[in-house]
């Protein structure tokens, strides 16, 4: 706590944010605390990869981390959030391999270890960049639990799942058409590769049939792999082709004879109804193949470039034999056609070469009985709970489509498959350890998919495979997993079917879902476009607070996010304002300590009213924070903050605290003191650093606003007829202000004001509002009544409860009083059409509650006497 109440003059978001997170990090408030008379509350958090620093997506998403287990934390809950990062497979070896090109080596020129030497620098000096941008969000992550994905523990993990996936017989090895990637040379999952729309070329070929009797048409978009086709297929059914049927054909440019087949994958409606077969590389013509029992010829190697197997084509890249065999087949008079054609092309996720499908030995994983188990706990009181729960249908979707999925990469970073191979038998050996003889075994050159391990982050990090492990038992399942939807099938989906797989367990009860991050034209952030912006930029600009108050509010949960500088300066505004009223608040403290707080006192209207708001706030933000709603969270933070506690609260304080009555001045202190104290409690989790700072100065007690603990909504606190007094008041006072603002009559300037209260009620809450009606309104004479003496020339303003009347001798113009009071009229006019259109609406009335009913009906009666009255005033004044 510091003793000094005073905050600087201007709010400088960099040097407040600079010396908190040192405090907390070294305070440990950030830290499990293992205490088990409090209920877990457990978040791990997506590790980014360790290949270069964090974008936009990253800090939203970390924000809204941070925010939730902030709040867990102050709720009296043992929160741990777990910090870690991935070794990202193919994106950080392209990095290394990037940066030796620029010296003229490569991979191959270091060998295997030295290469994974500098792939650790790498990953050693990138994690510290990412540190210090955690700490630059204010973050308040677990540093004494941070995992990685190639550290021992996950190692260790990661050997024993394969393990297990294979003796179960779920993983297994063999020759299949995989989506290759020739520029990083290595296999791609599904969904590793994006598609987009091409323009190229559907070419028409003609095979001629070796018995001299015609020739039969196909067509492709990739002429380049004729040279591997092995046969050529129709539909049993097609009448054109019966004839056909095991006859053979003579392969153009190459001579082969191949059969022709009948095969029902054919689509006799589409082209000719013939199609060539290509098993090496083609998936559906690799299953054609298979039922034929033909040969597969691959035609290039592992970097898209034609091999022995393509004759005198070999040594081209594939792109430019394609324009070469087309040249040629039509030299010989076998293509006859080509076609503009628009087809969707795969593209690398990571190097963005075209993918070329191709025939490789790899490592698999059976997804059917994972999906299945999967799907199943959908169906069960512990699913994982989507918000909002629309993404469940997209991530059900994939599941019960889900094809085997590709783990091995042909890659040196990352994990190693756990096989051995014989080097004289070719035996293999799949094991958590090497064979005893190792020296007689050669290991699988391949790395597992980084997706594999990342796939096991929930409960891998906390222990597992020693189900004794003390952070296995406490913190897992984890309690929610905040991500993108972009994500869902890549890593949400994987955590699922692995946590079930080998924990039995949902690996976390809720997936809060956010979008994407895109620019104010609603574009995705590329380079290409070069709109992308550095989080840090936004930072060193306005500070964390207001980046982060930002994200949280400039969105709802699963939807995009479109980034504003002038809204994030908003926020920061927003960060002033509430500074420069702490800071009026503490200069006013006069010495106020903790232990001298006391809310017993008399209070003042305005007193009982704030503290009524802090009440009726904190119960409605603690409901919409379990709901995840951080977008009205802030919303209804925001309002309390600039309009209650700033706009009305602070300037009624300045009453009490600046007159004689020093009871008073100190029960209005403690008001002041306590409302900051939880406000900024409530605020903290979205605004770390300036909540912090201010807290820091306030009377109040521990050691940090961090830990403190969160506010609950007390009725004890709550007094509705405080809030109908101030509501009045509050009506008059803003009919006064706008008054002198249409009329060019400055505040300083006295005025007349009678008040025409409807009834006794309404004139007794006048009067015990009367100093400040005095205060905010400046009259030189005040009448309050419930009948009072109306001057015939007069401003007037109809209020609930209440006419206001000031004499117009000096101040307005009597033409445009009545047309002011004309618009205000068809105003009325309006909301009264409104009102009874919905009450006159036999499904409203049948379907909404009585008291939602009742409350229409009150406020049409309320438009229709103020209507009423604003006739009456028009007309006194015609």
């Amino acid at each position: 706590m510091n003793e000094e109440h005073n905050l600087p003059t201007k709010y400088d978001p960099a040097d407040t944010e600079a010396k908190w997170y040192p405090f907390w990090v070294n305070g440990k408030f950030f830290e499990a605390t293992d205490d088990e008379t409090k209920d877990p509350f457990t978040i791990v958090i997506p590790p980014p990869n360790v290949t270069g620093r964090l974008h936009l997506g990253h800090a939203w998403d970390t924000t809204l981390q941070d925010i939730l287990i902030r709040t867990k934390r102050m709720q009296g809950y043992d929160a741990l959030w777990l910090a870690g990062m991935d070794h990202a497979g193919i994106a950080t070896q392209a990095k290394v391999e990037g940066k030796l090109k620029e010296s003229g080596l490569s991979r191959h020129d270091l060998g295997r270890e030295k290469f994974l030497e500098q792939s650790w620098e790498w990953k050693e000096e990138y994690a510290e960049f990412i540190r210090e941008q955690w700490a630059k969000l204010g973050l308040s992550l677990d540093y004494s639990r941070e995992r990685f994905t190639l550290d021992n523990g996950l190692s260790e993990a990661v050997r024993e799942v394969f393990v297990r996936l294979y003796e179960k017989g779920y993983i297994y090895r063999g020759e299949y058409i995989i989506n290759w990637d020739p520029e990083t040379k290595t296999a791609l999952s599904d969904i590793e590769v994006e598609y987009e729309e091409i323009t190229g070329g559907m070419h028409h070929m003609s095979y001629p049939l070796i018995n001299g009797k015609g020739q039969i048409e196909v067509a492709t978009t990739r002429p380049e792999t004729m040279l591997g086709d092995t046969c050529v297929a129709v539909h049993p059914d097609d009448e054109r082709y019966q004839h056909l049927i095991g006859e053979k054909v003579k392969l153009p440019i190459v001579g082969r004879e191949i059969p022709i087949v009948a095969d029902s994958y054919v689509d006799m409606e589409f082209g000719s109804g013939a199609v060539k077969v290509t098993p090496a590389h083609d998936p559906n013509d690799f299953e054609i193949g298979n039922r034929h029992n033909v040969e597969r010829i691959l035609v290039m190697d592992e970097g898209g470039i034609m091999n022995e197997n393509a004759g005198k084509y070999q040594g081209l890249d594939r792109f430019a034999c394609r324009k070469q065999i087309v040249e040629d087949l039509k030299a010989d008079g076998m293509m006859f056609k080509v076609e503009e054609h628009v087809h969707a092309v795969g593209h690398s996720e990571r190097s963005g070469a075209v993918v070329e499908p191709y025939l490789s030995t790899q490592w698999f994983v059976n997804m059917d009985p994972l999906a299945e188990a999967a799907i199943k706990q959908q169906q069960s009181e512990d699913k994982v709970h989507f918000v909002p729960d629309r993404f469940e249908k997209t991530y059900l979707h994939w599941m019960e489509n889900i094809r085997d999925w590709c783990i091995s990469r042909q890659l040196w970073w990352g994990h190693r498959i756990p096989a051995w191979y014989h080097k004289e038998t070719g035996e293999m050996y799949v094991g958590r350890e090497a064979p005893q003889d190792v020296e007689n075994w050669e290991q699988d050159e391949d790395v597992l998919d980084t997706w594999f391990s990342s796939a096991l982050w929930p409960f891998s990090t906390m222990g597992w495979p020693d189900e004794a492990a003390y952070d296995y038992n406490r913190y897992y399942p984890t309690d929610v997993l905040v991500t993108g939807y972009d994500i869902i099938f890549f890593w949400v989906s994987r955590m699922i079917f692995q946590g079930i797989e080998f924990t039995e367990r949902r690996p976390f009860k809720d997936v809060l879902i956010h979008g994407l991050v895109r620019d104010a034209e609603g574009r995705k952030m590329s380079k290409s476009l070069g709109n992308g912006v550095d989080p840090m930029d936004v930072i060193d600009r306005y500070g964390a607070d207001a980046l982060r108050f930002f994200f949280a509010t400039g969105t709802t949960p699963g939807n995009d996010l479109r980034f504003h500088w002038e809204k994030v300066e908003a926020n920061w505004n927003f960060g002033n304002k509430i500074w420069n009223a702490s800071r009026f608040a503490l200069m006013n403290m006069n010495g106020l300590t903790y232990d001298e707080i006391d809310l017993s006192g008399e209070k003042t209207i305005a007193d009982r009213w704030i503290l009524t708001r802090l009440q009726e706030t904190t119960a409605h933000v603690t409901q919409l924070m379990e709901r995840y709603e951080f977008g009205e969270v802030g919303r209804t933070l925001y309002n309390f903050i600039w309009d209650d506690v700033c706009d009305w609260y602070i300037e009624m304080a300045k009453l009490p605290l600046y007159g004689e009555d020093e009871a008073a001045k100190h029960t209005t202190r403690s008001v002041l003191a306590h409302v900051l104290d939880e406000t900024m409690r409530l605020l903290h989790p979205f605004m770390p650093f300036i909540t912090e700072e201010i807290w820091q100065h306030l009377p109040t007690s521990g050691e940090s606003i961090s830990v403190a603990a969160w506010p609950v909504a007390d009725e004890a606190k709550q007094d509705d007829e405080a809030v109908k007094d101030m509501e009045l008041l509050k009506e008059i006072i803003r009919s006064v202000r706008n008054t002198r603002a249409e009329m060019d009559v400055p505040p300083s300037r006295p005025i007349q004001l009678m008040i025409q209260a409807a009834d006794d009620d309404v004139l007794a809450r006048l009067q015990r509002g009367e100093a400040y009606i005095t205060k905010f309104g400046n009259p030189e004479n005040l009448v309050l009544g419930t009948t009072v003496d109306t001057p015939e020339k007069a401003v007037s303003h109809v209020v609930t409860g209440a006419e206001l009347f000031m004499p117009l001798e000096g101040l307005i113009d009597i033409e445009e009083e009545i047309a002011r009071l004309e618009k205000e009229k068809q105003n009325l006019d309006k909301e009264v059409e409104r009102v009874q259109k919905k009450l006159n609406n036999e499904g409203f009335l049948n379907k909404a509650p009585e008291a939602v009913v009742e409350e229409e009906k009150a406020k049409e009666q309320d438009y229709v006497d103020k209507r009423n009255k604003v006739i009456a005033r028009m007309n006194e004044l015609r």
